[in-house]
């Protein structure tokens, strides 16, 4: 949430403990304890508020299916991309070759456009 890492925490503490003194530290402490108990209950019951005003139609639904963290645009197009065509969506023009691959002769020179490059 705050992006600290351990160094800035020890740097912080060691801060803490130099501007309020030890005699004040555990009284602060407590303090911020408590906030953050107060923190997480007042979280807890706006939660089951929230669940309550949606009504039980909204409990069942399975909230991590719509995270969008867990899509990947990789595997999506590679998954469209070998999945087969529909039968009913396929256009006649998929059942023809465009076109016939040809192989390149190592013996002749690579194709080249002056104008493309």
């Amino acid at each position: 949430m705050f992006d600290i890492n351990g160094w800035e925490l020890l740097l912080l503490g060691l801060l803490a403990i130099l501007v309020l003194g030890p005699e004040r530290l555990p009284e602060y402490a407590a303090k911020f304890g408590r906030f953050v108990r107060q923190a997480r209950s007042m979280a807890d019951r706006a939660k089951e508020q929230l669940k309550d005003e949606m009504g039980p139609e909204f409990s069942d639904i399975d909230w991590r299916a719509y995270d969008p963290r867990q899509y990947d645009p990789r595997k999506i197009v590679r998954d469209a991309l070998n999945s087969p065509p529909d039968e009913d969506e396929a256009p006649a023009a998929y059942d023809k070759p465009v076109s016939t691959p040809r192989g390149h002769d190592p013996a002749l020179p690579t194709p080249w456009d002056a104008e493309a490059t």
